[in-house]
């Protein structure tokens, strides 16, 4: 099994090349989508001008039913055989611009300070009622340097997500749009840009409806292609 790296990737697409009747233009690499894990292999598949579908990991486990056992050779086999039997509906990727990619990892930081300071402040809120209130002063005093440093980042990161997007004409124009209708925030409006490719993902309400799971149907019905 070739390493998750440039050097490992280049090693097996040669190796897939040398394969007798060996065809390019007829290959789809199919893969599930795992976040930054997947970079490498996208970015050598693009720049070899491969065709490349980009799945959800959870439309693939619905799509194959109840199954046992779990090792990356029986993953590879699962994908490839979700892939022969959808054949007809792949979806081919293509990269998002490079300002979406900022926001991306813009946004999984800001989501992750929101967990960091929720895990330090929700327990202590919670046991408020249940210890004396001289302990309860002293654990708030523990956490109240790490909660305010954590707030100034998120507000740092806020900053930063709302400057790029600001500074993007499209990006704007489509964030007006979003936080125009009530109810949608800037946080809101920036995963949806996230989660919908700047709308060209998915522009369908529908679809979109399906995305987010609030479709009045089974979620195995739904099929949207990935950012």
């Amino acid at each position: 099994m070739a390493d998750n790296t440039l050097k490992g990737i280049k090693e097996a697409l040669t190796q897939l090349k040398a394969l007798p009747g060996w065809n390019s233009a007829q290959a789809v690499f199919c893969m599930e989508h795992t976040g930054i894990y997947n970079a490498h292999l996208l970015e050598l598949l693009y720049e070899s001008k491969l065709s490349i579908w980009l799945e959800s990991s959870l439309q693939i486990k619905q799509a194959g039913g109840m199954q046992r056992g779990k090792t990356d050779k029986v993953d590879a086999q699962r994908i490839a055989q979700y892939a022969y039997r959808f054949r007809d509906q792949v979806r081919l990727w293509t990269p998002p611009r490079q300002v979406m990619q900022k926001l991306a990892f813009l946004s999984a930081t800001r989501q992750r300070l929101n967990q960091a300071y929720n895990l330090l402040a929700v327990p202590v809120t919670e046991q408020e009622t249940f210890i004396s209130k001289s302990l309860q002063k002293t654990l708030k005093g523990n956490v109240k340097k790490s909660l305010a440093a954590l707030k100034e980042e998120q507000k740092a990161i806020d900053v930063q997500i709302h400057d790029l997007i600001q500074a993007d004409a499209h990006l704007k124009e489509l964030f007006d749009l979003m936080v125009s209708v009530p109810g949608v925030g800037p946080v809101i409006a920036t995963e949806l840009l996230l989660a919908t490719n700047e709308m060209q993902a998915i522009s369908e309400p529908k679809k979109l409806a399906c995305h987010a799971g609030v479709a009045p149907f089974d979620r195995a019905a739904c099929a949207v292609p990935l950012r």
